[in-house]
């Protein structure tokens, strides 16, 4: 079986497409169909079932798929050991997270490392926590940053760490001085910034409303972490993120915590992200190691830690 081949598959199996494959690859469509063609006719059976609009792949195609992404992987590895071997500590890692993770990554995560490491670049992709599962399940990120994901059969989470879910409001809230932990429903008659129906945390949001019988009154709604911190700054109301999000402006005084006892809340987490099974990069694997011990988002309580 010629690499290319397998590249071509593997390619057609992401994108869902010929067409779309051959725009990736930057090559014509008869020479994937081609390539494809002449492995069917190799392995003996359908790697693909054409449909209407794109393709799927059978279970033949999705079984040579996944050998082709650990082709491309050990291949990664071998070069990166070779550069190793002649003292070049360099290399791409890729990341994939959503936005709240952003300031925290680049302040306590990537700063301190890229001055170690000055020959490793970086390529950040925000997206949903769909996203982030399939980026790291196909292939296309390293390393994923996501708060309180599903499970996923072809991800693991290397570093969790307990993060709740916290109400965060103004300054000057009544509420500041708390003395424990409140039920969502405390802000049910107050204005609030919140994410779209689709987003992770909205959705956690949401079922606590579900199961009490009252619902949130959106204010503002934008996937913006940053119009976020700057709509409860400005007290115009109410806002739900984990710490690490607003941990400086909370430090600054320009909002406050409340902590919020509702079980589903109280127990998210954090996960730091890597398809099952790799074996990472150096450059990659010394990146994991440093953001689990530097960022805000993995200091939580409940740590747990699986090695690399």
């Amino acid at each position: 079986m010629h690499d290319r081949a397998l590249k071509y598959l593997l390619a057609v199996v992401r994108t869902g497409s010929v067409r779309a494959a051959a725009d990736v690859l930057n090559v014509a469509a008869s020479a994937v169909s081609r390539q494809i063609i002449d492995l069917e006719i190799e392995v003996g059976q359908p790697l693909l079932e054409r449909l209407p609009r794109g393709v799927v792949p059978t279970e033949a195609g999705r079984i040579m798929a996944e050998h082709a992404q650990r082709e491309a992987d050990e291949r990664a590895l071998l070069e990166d050991r070779l550069r190793r071997l002649r003292g070049v500590e360099q290399g791409t890692v890729r990341l994939c997270c959503g936005g709240g993770f952003l300031v925290d990554f680049m302040e306590q995560g990537l700063a301190r490392f890229a001055q170690t490491y000055g020959g490793v670049s970086f390529k950040v992709t925000l997206s949903t926590t769909d996203g982030i599962l399939a980026a790291i399940a196909q292939g296309d990120a390293d390393i994923g940053m996501a708060y309180n994901p599903p499970a996923h059969a072809d991800v693991r989470s290397v570093v969790t760490a307990r993060q709740p879910l916290l109400a965060v409001v103004p300054q000057d809230h009544p509420l500041k001085g708390s003395a424990g932990p409140v039920p969502l429903s405390t802000f049910a008659a107050e204005p609030a910034a919140l994410f779209p129906p689709d987003h992770g945390i909205r959705q956690m949001l949401g079922r606590v409303e579900a199961d009490n019988g009252f619902r949130l009154i959106s204010r503002l709604e934008t996937t913006s972490f940053e119009l976020h911190r700057r709509f409860i700054a400005s007290g115009l109301g109410v806002g739900f993120l984990p710490r690490f999000v607003v941990e400086e402006d909370v430090k600054a005084g320009a909002m406050r915590l409340v902590t919020l006892r509702d079980p589903l809340l109280a127990e998210a987490r954090t996960h730091l992200l890597l398809r099952a099974g790799r074996r990472l990069p150096e450059a990659a694997r010394r990146l994991i190691n440093h953001l689990a011990e530097h960022m805000i988002a993995f200091r939580g309580p409940d740590l747990t830690r699986e090695c690399c």
